[in-house]
């Protein structure tokens, strides 16, 4: 179960900012933190939607998937995130997405 205190606290910036892409990624991050990964799904599309390159987004939307056991979905996040990584030049995300999509493949 998410922390409901911050849950609340993220949802209250963002209902005045719906565009705070940090408030996004970390209430993001507070789903699947607590294994609800269809609503980190949904914050991670959504900030990825309105913030295509906020690269962690797409590593961490891929972990999500990975945890749940939705492999060729996280692969897929994957390839786009390390688009990304190489089109904003986010060497270490690059590397962490590309390794996580190589342990993906040999599993």
């Amino acid at each position: 179960m998410p922390d409901e205190t911050r849950v609340a606290a993220l949802k209250e910036i963002l209902a005045a900012k719906p565009d705070d892409a940090f408030a996004r990624y970390a209430l993001g991050l507070e789903y699947s933190g607590s294994g609800e990964t269809d609503a980190a799904l949904a914050e991670f599309r959504q900030l990825l939607a309105a913030h295509p390159d906020y690269t962690n987004g797409y590593f961490m939307a891929a972990q999500a998937l990975a945890q749940a056991e939705r492999t060729e979905e996280a692969r897929a996040m994957l390839r786009h995130g390390i688009d990304c990584a190489r089109r904003t030049r986010n060497q270490h995300a690059l590397s962490e997405m590309e390794g996580m999509l190589d342990e993906l493949d040999r599993a």
